[in-house]
């Protein structure tokens, strides 16, 4: 039985749906949401690869005392996303919300789609403004730059082509790769992710040979793109996505690439792999009927040295 079985093609293949809020926070008076300190407040999860890339972002940029932030419990069950009190979670303190379903009907009475996470909220207007990963961190780099407090340049303008590229390369292969792989519910569905997802690796593994990050001496927002999967590799995908001809770790320059990202400051503290392994191995319960959540991989390798220049 497909996990998601409205995103299901007929082949077996995993088929994402759209995201459903595309509105824009804007400093020209072009939207409903002109950009303010404190007006803005960001729902996530510290498993979802996609959430945890906006969080990244708002981090690198010194957005923390401008966008507010709040966790939901990892464990997602037939209700959806829910705020509750736990190690790493809490309650909703903006909306007294007590699941994230009710942001999209509060916003939309009518909404039917999957509810996922990030959701950029807010306050004011009391909606979601947007649930694109993608178009959250645009606006953090562009709209929000009046508050930001670092110099991290995430988009630079010289790259904006290429960047563009490889990050939709990255994304189909590598980040909707692994859901291709794990949600697939046929051999042939599989096997053609599968195949697709380590070919694309194998490729970034030999770039990354060349040089520290994927455009060079400095990171950009591509780069926290795929760092969000790699970091779930070796704990959730390579076992329970069975996703499985290779660890990150075994990969010489994407297991030293890995770390120099993972050891950047504050970086480290964006990531849970409790609240990982937890939500992959209980949530999905299709894959993981038992929802027995494995003790493992040991992943002190992590905090080595990444051996680059």
């Amino acid at each position: 039985m497909a996990q998601f079985p409205n995103e299901q093609s007929d082949d077996g293949e995993f088929e994402r749906q759209d995201d459903a809020f595309r509105s824009k926070v804007s400093t020209d008076g072009s939207t409903p949401h002109p950009v303010a300190r404190g007006r803005y407040h960001l729902y996530v999860s510290l498993a979802c690869p996609w959430a945890h890339r906006t969080l990244i972002v708002r981090h690198l940029l010194g957005l923390e005392d401008a966008v507010g932030v709040t966790v939901v419990d990892p464990v997602r069950d037939e209700r959806g996303w829910a705020f509750r009190e736990g190690p790493g979670h809490t309650a909703d303190p903006v909306n007294d919300f007590q699941f994230l379903s009710q942001a999209y009907t509060a916003t939309d009475p009518g909404f039917q789609g999957r509810v996922t996470v990030p959701v950029l909220w807010d306050r004011e207007l009391r909606q979601i403004v947007n649930n694109s990963e993608d178009d959250i961190c645009r606006m953090f780099a562009t709209e929000f730059r009046e508050f930001q407090h670092t110099g991290a340049d995430l988009f630079p303008v010289a790259l904006a082509e290429e960047q563009k590229a490889l990050s939709e390369f990255i994304y189909q292969n590598v980040n909707n790769g692994v859901y291709g792989a794990g949600f697939a519910t046929t051999q042939s569905a599989y096997e053609k992710a599968f195949r697709e997802l380590f070919a694309a690796l194998d490729q970034l593994d030999r770039h990354l040979g060349a040089q520290r990050f994927l455009f060079g001496p400095k990171f950009v927002e591509t780069d926290w793109r795929l760092f969000c999967t790699l970091i779930r590799f070796d704990p959730v995908y390579h076992g329970h996505f069975k996703c499985n001809l290779r660890l990150i770790q075994n990969y010489r320059h994407l297991s030293c690439y890995l770390r120099d990202l993972y050891q950047q400051p504050g970086i480290s503290d964006t990531v849970n792999f409790d609240h990982i392994k937890r939500h992959y191995y209980i949530t999905h319960d299709d894959i993981n009927p038992t929802r027995i959540v494995p003790r493992g991989p040991d992943l002190a390798w992590l905090d080595e040295p990444p051996g680059r220049a």
